[in-house]
């Protein structure tokens, strides 16, 4: 679903607030920028085959074994590493509605989808719909599958309880996908690892391709490690701020939200009837200014449906306002 992602800014002029996004938009990354303009020397050579000083530095970070963790050009990548290397078992589970590159990896390298197939892939958070899914259930699902694939790219974005690195270290069958891209809202720069066991770990690295990790990449990642900026000056505040942009849109006739989803994020599913999202999308985009996901093209959901992404209060009205008009002059 190349051409089917949010944040497809790309193709319009005029955008001024961004909600197709989970990626935070307001962060501080002048630190990060000024680092990067000092250091532009690493693209005269070659970076490391393989990642492995930052690698040692994540595994620092979380109290592992370097051979527990593999960097990869973003968490994407991770996921069709891990497609390619457990491909002779054939068979996969996904839940949906849910992130599309986990299917079109697995449908690359010839699996069939299965209830209880070999290889199962869960987002958690889950994109699109901010549910968090709880440990109990991630060994319910270690215990059915023979790997399970736990994308935790959004991990930065709940105050759930998360499965630690060290927990999914300790599941010999889990494989953990971490994304610095989504943690530090870097999106242009692709950076994400797997945390697993030495062994799973060893398998990927297996297939990994020679400087899969660019160097201006290595140095970011190695800058965030040691730096930490607050990329979410409040994550509470912004939760809060969630809550209340659903309570707005909620008082929108035409304007719903899924029935039993508990989203726990800042960025959650709305649906619009009877008009389509894509004719609201169109709408908010040439009339104001205003860049919504249609998720329609989420396996599961329908024509109706759309995500948004929490952004600052008065972003937040401005979106409710120009929904507002939508559906009056509809």
């Amino acid at each position: 679903m190349i051409d089917g992602h949010g944040d497809d800014i790309y193709r319009y002029s005029g955008i001024r607030m961004n909600f197709s996004s989970n990626i935070y938009a307001h962060a501080d990354l002048s630190g990060l920028e000024a680092h990067l303009c000092r250091h532009l020397n690493v693209i005269r050579s070659y970076p490391e085959p393989s990642p492995r000083s930052l690698e040692n530095l994540i595994a620092h970070e979380y109290g592992i074994d370097a051979d527990e963790v593999l960097v990869t050009s973003g968490a994407t990548d991770a996921i069709y590493l891990i497609a390619q290397a457990f491909r002779n078992r054939k068979t996969y589970h996904v839940y949906h509605p849910t992130f599309s590159e986990y299917e079109d990896a697995c449908s690359m390298y010839g699996y069939e989808e299965q209830p209880n197939g070999a290889l199962c892939w869960l987002c958690n958070p889950n994109n699109p719909t901010g549910e968090v899914f709880s440990t109990s259930f991630i060994e319910e699902l270690s215990a059915r599958h023979e790997w399970v694939v736990i994308d935790q790219s959004y991990e930065d974005y709940t105050l759930a309880p998360m499965l630690s690195p060290r927990e999914a270290v300790s599941m010999a069958n889990v494989l953990q996908l971490h994304s610095m891209t989504k943690q530090y809202a870097i999106p242009g720069l692709r950076i994400g690892y797997v945390v697993a066991s030495a062994k799973l770990i060893a398998t990927l690295r297996h297939h990994y391709r020679p400087w899969a990790v660019n160097g201006i990449a290595i140095e970011a990642g190695k800058w965030l490690l040691a730096h930490r900026p607050p990329i979410i000056s409040s994550l509470p505040s912004l939760l809060q701020e969630a809550t209340r942009l659903r309570s707005s849109l909620s008082t929108l006739a035409g304007i719903g939200f899924p029935d039993g989803l508990t989203p726990l994020t800042p960025f959650f599913l709305c649906t619009i009837h009877p008009h389509t999202a894509a004719a609201l999308k169109a709408y908010l985009a040439q009339e104001h200014g205003i860049l919504i996901r249609d998720a329609s093209n989420f396996r599961g959901l329908t024509p109706h449906h759309f995500r948004l992404a929490t952004q600052s209060p008065e972003e937040n009205d401005a979106l409710v306002a120009a929904i507002t008009q939508f559906l009056q002059q509809k």
